[in-house]
């Protein structure tokens, strides 16, 4: 049984829907990172970045495991499951360098571009115009790629379980999907699946409300402990 610790945000719901599409058992374990509880102490050893999500495989072959970031779960459930991974090493990087491109560009840039759009407690233009901006050519890449292509690597695989959420709230980032046609037909191909239906129905994203911010945005190291600190004090 692998425990899955959730919270409906795009990270959270491409583990969601990996777990889904490989047919392993696991079972949520909330995490309402609108609450602060990212920073009790029982998490933070499985999490030690505060963030969601994180999983414990309590089914590993040398015992418990835990992991956090959401591409390292997702090559650690194809690899398990032996599915959304290919074997053959140039079909298997091409699929990591996929994933890494996510992981390092459309979801940080993404997630710049919903803060300055739609959290920010003060509007910086040249914020907003630099990240929409840069969404939109991540959107061109990916929409370049898929030409003659149902999947980003063909066929279908742990890079588009990792792309997909990202696109989702692709109003927020001040996007039109019918600017990009092949990734507008991949983006509702892959919303048909059923995997990917029953991965969003475990919650679908939710938008922060201004009492969840503070345990959002603007943290530092000092700050991180004493929020840690006081979840500890309330468990005892």
């Amino acid at each position: 049984m692998i425990d899955f610790y959730f919270f409906p945000s795009p990270n959270g719901l491409k583990v969601a829907i990996m777990l889904e599409e490989c047919g392993l058992a696991y079972r949520i374990v909330p995490v309402d990172i609108g609450k602060g509880e990212q920073f009790d102490p029982a998490f933070l050893k499985i999490s030690p970045n505060n963030k969601i999500p994180a999983i414990v495989d309590r089914d590993a072959s040398d015992g418990p495991l835990s992991i956090f970031e959401s591409g390292a779960i997702l090559i650690y459930l194809a690899e398990k499951s032996g599915r959304f991974l290919p074997r053959d090493n140039a079909a298997r990087f091409d699929v990591l360098q996929w994933l890494m491109w996510q992981v390092g560009g459309l979801g940080p840039m993404a997630g710049q571009a919903h803060h300055f759009r739609a959290f920010a407690p003060e509007k910086v233009p040249y914020a907003i115009r630099r990240y929409t901006d840069e969404c939109n050519r991540l959107y061109g890449v990916i929409d370049r790629r898929l030409e003659g292509r149902e999947y980003v690597c063909g066929a279908v695989s742990i890079a588009d379980f990792a792309i997909w959420p990202w696109i989702v709230p692709h109003e927020r980032q001040g996007q039109n999907l019918d600017d990009f046609p092949r990734l507008k037909a991949w983006y509702h191909r892959m919303e048909a699946r059923p995997g990917v239906q029953r991965g969003l129905a475990l919650g679908p994203e939710r938008m922060m409300d201004q009492a969840g911010y503070k345990f959002l945005y603007g943290q530092t190291a000092e700050r991180v402990s004493e929020m840690r600190d006081k979840r500890s004090g309330s468990d005892t």
